[in-house]
């Protein structure tokens, strides 16, 4: 875990409220991998926010991190421009392990989208990948998405853009076609209930990064506490500690 102050390299604007970092931060990028995230100081804010890692670029030192607009804190990080300097805590967390031995489907949901594409990117060219958006104005990232994957489906709420309806209904599909599949997962917590509960149903090996309100970042606070069940009974764990990624048959979604 390292605390620095770390130089914006490149600032993107995906969309009316989202933006893309690269920041340059090679002993970060170095400790990184897919699923982890980083905490960023925002101004004078007492508390830090959580930002997963897109992509990482060990070779050229740089983290990628995609954020949405959501309150006074993002509205500050917004502001910064390339050169400027942003102080951040991190890597933090667990993240994904992405098996290349079996098929991987990768989904994910609005700002939990960036996540799954380090993670399909680290995963190779065979991965898949599904995400889902309200509309058309927030779609993200699916250029690198489809250099990333062998196939992208792409649903929203009121069908402006791809299929209309959830991730789950595609996924659904592919499971049939790819029963021995490992799903991977990011997004809010209703889509991630439903496609938990659809690879149980299916017998499929499912890990889901939660999204949830942080505090300090390292276990210290019980700010992001969540439910989990294991062979042991019930246990309170941290998603900034213990996760963010779970195996799904450990997370009590109704907890």
């Amino acid at each position: 875990m390292l605390q620095a102050d770390f130089t914006i390299q490149r600032k993107d604007k995906l969309n009316a409220t989202t933006y893309a970092f690269t920041v340059d931060c090679p002993k970060l990028a170095k400790e990184s991998w897919c699923g982890r995230f980083v905490h960023i100081r925002c101004g004078e804010k007492p508390l830090r926010r959580p930002i997963s890692i897109c992509e990482i670029d060990k070779e050229n030192g740089t983290l990628t991190l995609v954020f949405e607009v959501r309150g006074e804190g993002t509205e500050w990080l917004a502001s910064r421009n390339e050169g400027d300097v942003i102080n951040i805590l991190g890597p933090l967390g667990n993240g994904f392990f992405p098996d290349p031995e079996k098929p991987a489907i990768f989904v994910g949901g609005g700002i939990g989208c960036p996540p799954m594409l380090g993670a399909a990117q680290d995963y190779g060219e065979n991965a898949e990948a599904i995400l889902g958006f309200r509309s058309e104005a927030q779609v993200i990232l699916l250029d690198k998405f489809e250099s990333a994957c062998r196939r992208v489906a792409v649903t929203t709420d009121d069908g402006s853009f791809g299929t209309k309806g959830f991730v789950t209904d595609i996924l659904k599909e592919r499971l049939e076609a790819l029963p021995d599949a490992v799903v991977y997962a990011c997004g809010p917590m209703p889509m991630l209930k439903n496609v938990a509960a659809l690879c149980k149903a299916k017998n499929v090996q499912c890990y889901v990064s939660l999204e949830q309100r942080m505090g300090c970042g390292v276990g210290a606070c019980l700010v992001c506490a969540c439910k989990t069940h294991d062979a042991d009974g019930e246990h309170m764990r941290h998603v900034c500690k213990n996760g963010p990624v779970f195996d799904a048959r450990e997370v009590d979604f109704n907890g």
